[in-house]
């Protein structure tokens, strides 16, 4: 199992953003993730991405039991969310060095796989302007770029097509989208464009239960 919770809880003070959450995700299975605002569905891509602790029950993700081993897998799990994640003084070509450094990677491999990154998500051409310079619709192309440097086998994405145009949501979909053996956690909402790609629903409420199905129209 890529992901497998057990009772999983986060409490805000005395409000509950998960109440009891359990739920298991295959290797290359995708899950939507469904619910208003404030139901915690950005809670939980941060408890898996293990930038936030559970309040009580059992996570694990590829394996590890979080947050004692969350070290074992921070290096395989790629997180796109609402920050981009860059740096706006860096170019965006210096923001993917500086991850791929941080994964270890480095030298003309890396520079090849950065090439690579910014024309698969059209920025080539801007590769060199400053972040800052960039709009919202570019450095989530970037962020895209991010996610995926390393070849992460788990992708964690929260509304993905933020601020993207159609030419920008094709070409983000390529580099985020379902592929062979990938995992995929996404929060969206606009479920109907995304219910085909997935394999589970998660449906979360403000009262923080949870309801999983299939994904009937997979």
């Amino acid at each position: 199992m890529a992901i497998e919770l057990r009772g999983l809880r986060r409490d805000y003070g005395e409000r509950p953003a998960l109440a009891g959450v359990d739920l298991s995700l295959a290797q290359g299975e995708s899950m939507l993730v469904l619910g208003p605002n404030g139901s915690g569905k950005t809670t939980l891509l941060r408890i898996l991405a293990t930038l936030l602790r559970p309040s009580g029950g059992e996570v694990r993700v590829l394996g590890a039991k979080l947050p004692g081993e969350a070290w074992k897998v921070r290096g395989r799990i790629g997180l796109l969310g609402h920050d981009a994640l860059l740096y706006r003084d860096l170019s965006a070509r210096e923001n993917l060095r500086f991850h791929a450094r941080l994964h270890g990677l480095r030298g003309d491999a890396a520079e090849a796989r950065i090439a690579t990154l910014l024309s698969a998500v059209g920025m080539e051409r801007r590769a060199d302007d400053r972040v800052a310079e960039l709009s919202a619709g570019m450095r989530q192309r970037v962020a895209a770029a991010r996610c995926v440097l390393h070849e992460p086998e788990l992708l964690l994405l929260d509304e993905p097509d933020s601020n993207l145009d159609a030419e920008g949501r094709e070409l983000a979909r390529e580099l985020v989208g379902p592929a062979e053996g990938r995992t995929r956690v996404v929060v969206t909402h606009d479920p109907e464009r995304l219910l085909s790609e997935a394999d589970k629903v998660l449906r979360l409420a403000t009262d923080g239960s949870a309801e999983l199905s299939e994904a009937a129209l997979r």
